[in-house]
Parts: structure tokens; C-alpha cells; sequence
């Protein structure tokens, strides 16, 4: 999830989403942003606490979670710039193939879940090809964009880092927290700080929101998210043309709006095909094996 979190069209909701921890997450957040753990802290002390936020889950998972974004600031990053076929290539095929493993949890279609399941795809889609606004270093446009971002980072599909893109914040917030792992001083520290305190606000708000779906409306939620899923392919397709530029933080000309095109199209001059299509199928066949994977665990 860390790393997906650093890749602008890769939703680190999705991760979670595929690897069958999504809804303990959101009961994890709800419960640690309430008041629950201070009541079970009085009842039956550290150990009630602990049981109350799920303490390993969350500990297991925000260490992998910083690893990921560690390694996502430096490798990915680096991946994204030298080799976008290959690493795209893998997330589409991942992510094409966790949508019909979940939308297999679906029971029985009916007009309102495939009704969700189209919005959703449109929705996702339409967010895909929308162009990215200028963005605002002020502290309180960081505080926003903490809150709208983190948000976005709960729901499969939807890329908490592209929404950073559209507000005009990615390089801003990333390269602040790069900045920050490598030159630490409190300018850097001010703004992730403040950021954080966004996401705060976001995570507290939000995840009661989709408990409270999953809970009352569980097929209904998961016909819209794989939508959203579906809708999102077209951000990973591999072969792209850039249609606009921008300027990032460090005065150099990168990729501002970009448009999916065929391997052969005219523009892609090495479409590493094969390449491509292993990890493609590669990607598909992490899921095939995760779903495998899950079925044991719960027929044990």
C-alpha cells in the first residue's frame, strides 16, 4: 500500500482492497480515531487497548506501509521515469484481475448493483482523463489536499497520489517528503506535518463513512468500487502519449495530461510487447494465486 500510494493512478485502497484486508482496515481506523480505546484502556488496561485498535494488524501493516513508501519515493519513482511500460504493464494486469475477483463476491447482480457498477466505471474513468489544476504551497491548501487525498486512498480506484496530481500538489507534497528523508529541516517538517494532520482528519471522517456502507449496504458498496476499479484502467494503461507539460518544484519539464494509445501507435517507438504482456500476466496471476491463498485460509 505504501508504494502504491506514491504512483499517481495506483490506489493503495485497491491493494488492500485485493488482498482481503479492507474492511479490518477501515474497523481499524474507525476504532483507533474514536473513543473506544481510551473506554477499553479503563476496563482491562494496554491489553484491551491493544485488542481494541486490532494493534498487530495496524503495526504489521504501517511498517510495510513505510517501507513501501520509502522504497516507492526512490525505486518507483525511478521505475516510473526509466521503465513506465514494464511497471505499468504489472499493475494493469493486477488490477484488471482483482476486478473480477471481486466483483465474484458479489452474490446476486440486480438493476442497483449493476446501475453502481457503471456509475462507478464512468466516474473512474472520467477522473482518469480530467486535467490537473495549478496548485497552492499554502499551509491550509496542504491541509486540504492531506484531507481529499487520504480519502481517496480508501477507496479502490481511486489514487490518493492522482489526486494530489489533479489539486497540483503531487510534486509539492512528494518532493517535500523526499526532501525531508534526505535533508531534514522544519520547513520540509512543516508542511508533512501539516499534511498529516489532514489525512487525520480525512481517515476520521471517511472510514466511519464506508464501515457504515459495508455494514448496511455491503453488495450495493461493492458493485461501486469495482467500478471504480475498472474505471481506473485506463490511468495504468502502459502506452501513452503526452498531450501537456508542466513545470515541477525543481524547474524541470515533466508530464503534465497524457493519453492512452495503442503499442503500435506512431508516437511509441520501443512498446516492449512481450515485456508487456508477461508482466501483465504476471500481475493477473499474483491475484489467481492470492485468491487461492484466501480460500485456504478460510475453508481451514
Amino acid at each position: 500500500m505504501g508504494i502504491a500510494e506514491v504512483i499517481p493512478g495506483v490506489s493503495g485502497g485497491t491493494i488492500a482492497f485485493i488482498s482481503g484486508i479492507y474492511t479490518q482496515l477501515l474497523d481499524a481506523i474507525k476504532a483507533i480515531l474514536s473513543f473506544e480505546p481510551i473506554t477499553a484502556f479503563k476496563k482491562d488496561g494496554w491489553k484491551g487497548l491493544w485488542a481494541k485498535i486490532d494493534g498487530d494488524f495496524m503495526l504489521y501493516l504501517l511498517i510495510g506501509m513505510a517501507g513501501g513508501l520509502i522504497l516507492g519515493v526512490f525505486v518507483i519513482t525511478h521505475l516510473m521515469e526509466n521503465h513506465p511500460i514494464p511497471l505499468w504493464s504489472f499493475f494493469f494486469g493486477l488490477i484488471i484481475a482483482s476486478t473480477w475477483f471481486i466483483a465474484k463476491q458479489i452474490p446476486a447482480w440486480n438493476l442497483t448493483t449493476i446501475g453502481l457498477f457503471v456509475f462507478g466505471t464512468v466516474i473512474a474513468y472520467l477522473y482518469t482523463v480530467v486535467s490537473p489544476t495549478n496548485g497552492n504551497e499554502a499551509l491550509w491548501f496542504v491541509f486540504i489536499s492531506g484531507t481529499i487525498a487520504i480519502s481517496a486512498l480508501l477507496l479502490p480506484g481511486i489514487s490518493g497520489s492522482f489526486i494530489l496530481l489533479l489539486l497540483g500538489m503531487y510534486a509539492f507534497v512528494v518532493g517535500s517528503v523526499k526532501n525531508l528523508l534526505i535533508d531534514f529541516n522544519t520547513g520540509y517538517l512543516l508542511i508533512v506535518f501539516v499534511f498529516g494532520l489532514g489525512c487525520l482528519l480525512g481517515l476520521a471522517t471517511f472510514s466511519r463513512f464506508l464501515s457504515w456502507l459495508f455494514k448496511f449496504y455491503p453488495n450495493p458498496t461493492l458493485a461501486l468500487l469495482t467500478g471504480f476499479m475498472l474505471g481506473s484502467l485506463n490511468k495504468v494503461w502502459p502506452w501513452k502519449i503526452i498531450v501537456s507539460w508542466r513545470t515541477n518544484s525543481e524547474g524541470e519539464e515533466v508530464a503534465l495530461l497524457e493519453k492512452s494509445v495503442s503499442p503500435f501507435h506512431i508516437g511509441i517507438e520501443n512498446p516492449q510487447l512481450l515485456m508487456a504482456v508477461f508482466l501483465m500476466v504476471l500481475g493477473a496471476s499474483l491475484m489467481f494465486i492470492f485468491d487461492r491463498l484466501e480460500l485456504k485460509r478460510v475453508q481451514k
